[in-house]
C-alpha cells in the first residue's frame, strides 16, 4: 500500500461509530497524515473541526496531546492535520463520493453495527456501496468486536491477518497492499491466507520466487472464513474484493458485505483496480 497520506472518516457521531473513530484517528497518527472527519449535516454546523471535541479529548487520553495546549499543536507536535467537514444534507454515498472527487484518499474507515447493518446514516448496504464505488482501500470497523485500536489507551494490537484469496480477483498485488498496511502499524505481523474450495490460485511474492503457502478449507465461503477469523484469531481480516460479481461470490450478493456482517475483528476490502 503506498504511504496514506489522507484518510477519509464518514461518522454519524453515534456510539456505534466510536470504535471506527478511534481507528481512523490512531492510523491517522502512525501514518502523520490529514483526517477528515466527514459528516452529513442535519442543519448548519461550524465546519470546524474543534465542534467535534473528541478529537483533542481522545489524543490527550491517549498521551500524544496535552489538552490545554492550541489546536495548531496537533500538527506541529504530531505532524498531522485534522478537518471537519459538514456535508450538504442528502445522499451519504452521493455526497461523500462528490468530496472524494475533490479529495484524494488512501483509505476510508467506515464504522459498521455489524450484524444489524451499517451506523444509523448508513443505511442497508450503503458502506459496501461506497467501498465499491469509491475504489478505495476501506477499512471496515464494525462495533462491538474486537478492534486493534484500544479505545481507552490507543494501544495498537495488530499481530495477525486473515486474507482469504481466490483466482479471481488476482490476489497477490491486494495482499502486498494489505500487509504493507498492517506493517506500517505494528512492524511485525503474521499473515495466514485461506481458500475455501479445491483449486487455490498460485500466490508469489514480489521479492520471493517461492510460493506463499495457502490453507485449505471446505465449507460454506461466508461461514468458513468467519469462523477462522474467530478461531485463529485474526486481528484484521483482508478481503481482495470486486464487487457483486467477484471474489468469493459464490452465494448471491457480495462476499465481503455478507463476511462483514460476521467478522469478529476489523475487515480492510481492497477493490482489485487498486491491486
Amino acid at each position: 500500500m503506498q504511504i496514506i497520506r489522507s484518510i477519509v472518516h464518514p461518522t454519524d457521531f453515534s456510539d456505534a461509530s466510536a470504535e471506527a473513530f478511534a481507528h481512523a484517528l490512531r492510523i491517522a497518527v502512525a501514518m502523520k497524515c490529514k483526517l477528515y472527519i466527514l459528516h452529513v449535516a442535519t442543519a448548519p454546523a461550524d465546519e470546524d473541526w474543534m465542534s467535534f471535541p473528541h478529537v483533542r479529548e481522545t489524543l490527550a487520553r491517549w498521551g500524544f496531546f496535552d489538552a490545554g495546549e492550541p489546536p495548531s499543536a496537533i500538527q506541529s507536535k504530531l505532524g498531522m492535520t485534522i478537518r471537519k467537514v459538514e456535508l450538504a444534507p442528502g445522499s451519504p454515498v452521493d455526497g461523500i463520493l462528490a468530496f472524494l472527487d475533490k479529495h484524494e484518499a488512501d483509505l476510508i474507515v467506515l464504522g459498521t453495527e455489524g450484524r444489524q447493518g451499517t451506523a444509523r446514516w448508513l443505511h442497508g448496504s450503503v458502506a459496501e456501496k461506497l467501498a465499491r464505488h469509491a475504489r478505495t482501500p476501506t477499512l471496515f470497523v464494525p462495533a462491538k468486536v474486537r478492534g486493534f485500536v484500544d479505545q481507552a489507551r490507543g494501544e495498537l494490537d495488530l499481530h495477525r491477518v486473515l486474507i482469504p484469496v481466490d483466482r479471481q480477483p488476482k490476489p497477490t498485488e491486494a495482499i502486498a497492499i494489505v500487509m504493507e498496511f498492517a506493517r506500517s502499524l505494528s512492524g511485525s505481523v503474521e499473515e495466514r491466507l485461506i481458500h475455501v474450495g479445491s483449486n487455490p490460485p498460485r500466490v508469489k511474492q514480489a521479492s520471493d520466487p517461492h510460493r506463499i503457502p495457502i490453507a485449505i478449507r471446505h465449507g460454506d465461503v461466508v461461514d468458513t472464513i468467519v469462523s477462522e477469523a474467530a478461531e485463529w484469531p485474526a486481528d484484521l481480516i483482508g478481503m481482495p474484493t470486486a464487487g457483486h460479481d467477484g471474489f468469493l461470490d459464490a452465494l448471491r450478493g457480495s462476499t465481503t458485505e455478507r463476511v462483514l456482517r460476521q467478522a469478529p475483528c476489523p475487515l480492510l476490502a481492497v477493490p482489485t483496480h487498486i491491486a
